[in-house]
C-alpha cells in the first residue's frame, strides 16, 4: 500500500512570464494541468523542480514567514463562486479576511475599505452583512473579485472565474476584470477553456496539452495563424454564430492519453493527423519559429 507505483507529471517543463498590466491566457482541455500551473505559481501546490520568480526574486523555497509579503502580491479568483465562499460568514467579513490575516488597518478602517471594494466591483455597501446564499452567481463572483483585490495585489490568478456563470453575467465579470486591470495595472494569469473569452481578455496565450505548453504567442498570431495541430483543432472546434459560414470540420480523433502513462515522443502524436515517424520517438522542444511565436512541433 505504501510503495510508489508511478509518477504523474501534471506539469512538465512549463515556463512563461507575465509582464506588469498584462494578461496571459492559459488554455487547453480539462485535465491538461492548467489549474495545477496556477496553484503552483501561488505556491498553493509546492513545485518539485524549477523556479517561481516575482519581480526577479526567487520565492520557490522561501519559508512561511519569508513568503508572507509575497502572498499579498499574489491572489486567486476561484472557479466556483459558491464553494469558494464560507456559507456561514457574512460577505463583508469574507472580503475583510485577508486584511485581518495580514494585520492591515484597524477594524473600522477595514470595514471602510471593504465598503470601497464592494462599490468598486458593483455591489452596494448595504450588502456587506448578507450571507453568500443571498447573492446571485454573478454577485458571488464579484465578492470573490473584491476579496482578491483587498490587499492591492500585483498578480491575480483567475482559475476559470466565469465558467460557472451565465453568458450575460460572464460578460459583466470579464468587463469588470478588464476595467480593474486598466485602473490598477494588474497582471492576470487567466485560466480557461473558453477560447472566445481568452481572445477577448488576453494579451498573450499559452496552449497546454498533457502538462506541457505546445504553443505560446500573442493572441492575434494564435487566432489568425495557429502553428500547432492541437491549437488548430481547438480553434476549429469553436462554433461560428453565422449559418452562412461554411468550413471544414477537423475533429480530433481518440481520447486524451493518461498522464500516468503518456505516449513517448510528442504527447499529441496519437491524435495528430500530421504525425510523422519521428513524432513517436523524439519529444519536440518549445522553440521560437517566428518572431514572438513559440511552438513545440517537429513540423514547424
Amino acid at each position: 500500500m505504501r510503495r510508489t507505483v508511478g509518477q504523474v507529471y501534471a506539469v512538465d517543463g512549463v515556463s512563461f512570464e507575465i509582464g506588469a498590466g498584462e494578461t496571459l491566457g492559459l488554455v487547453g482541455e480539462s485535465g491538461c494541468g492548467k489549474t495545477t500551473v496556477g496553484r503552483t505559481v501561488l505556491r498553493l501546490i509546492e513545485p518539485t523542480a524549477g523556479r517561481i520568480e516575482v519581480e526577479g526574486k526567487d520565492i520557490t523555497h522561501l519559508g512561511r514567514s519569508e513568503l508572507r509579503p509575497f502572498r499579498r502580491q499574489m491572489q486567486i479568483i476561484f472557479q466556483d463562486p459558491f464553494s469558494s465562499l464560507n456559507p456561514r460568514t457574512r460577505a463583508g467579513d469574507i472580503v475583510a479576511e485577508p486584511l485581518r490575516i495580514h494585520g492591515v488597518h484597524s477594524k473600522e478602517e477595514r470595514r471602510e475599505r471593504v465598503a470601497q471594494l464592494f462599490g468598486r466591483v458593483g455591489l452596494r455597501a448595504a450588502q456587506m452583512d448578507a450571507f453568500p446564499h443571498q447573492f446571485s452567481g454573478g454577485q458571488r463572483q464579484r465578492i470573490g473579485v473584491a476579496r482578491a483585490l483587498a490587499l492591492n495585489p500585483r498578480l491575480i490568478v483567475g482559475d476559470e472565474p466565469v465558467s460557472a456563470l451565465d453568458v450575460s453575467i460572464q460578460a459583466q465579470v470579464i468587463n469588470l476584470l478588464m476595467e480593474l486591470q486598466r485602473d490598477l495595472k494588474l497582471s492576470y494569469l487567466f485560466i480557461s477553456h473558453n477560447l472566445a473569452v481568452v481572445e477577448h481578455i488576453s494579451h498573450r496565450v499559452a496552449v497546454m496539452y498533457l502538462g506541457r505548453i505546445v504553443e505560446y504567442t500573442d493572441k492575434v498570431s494564435l487566432f489568425q495563424r495557429p502553428l500547432h495541430p492541437y491549437t488548430e483543432a481547438l480553434l476549429n472546434a469553436v462554433p461560428v454564430p453565422d449559418p452562412r459560414v461554411r468550413r471544414e470540420k477537423r475533429v480530433v480523433q481518440g481520447d486524451v492519453p493518461s498522464p500516468l502513462n503518456p505516449p513517448p515522443g510528442c504527447h499529441f502524436h496519437t491524435r495528430c493527423p500530421y504525425a510523422e515517424p519521428r513524432c513517436k520517438i523524439d519529444s519536440p522542444l518549445l522553440r521560437e519559429v517566428e518572431a514572438g511565436h513559440q511552438v513545440a512541433c517537429h513540423l514547424r
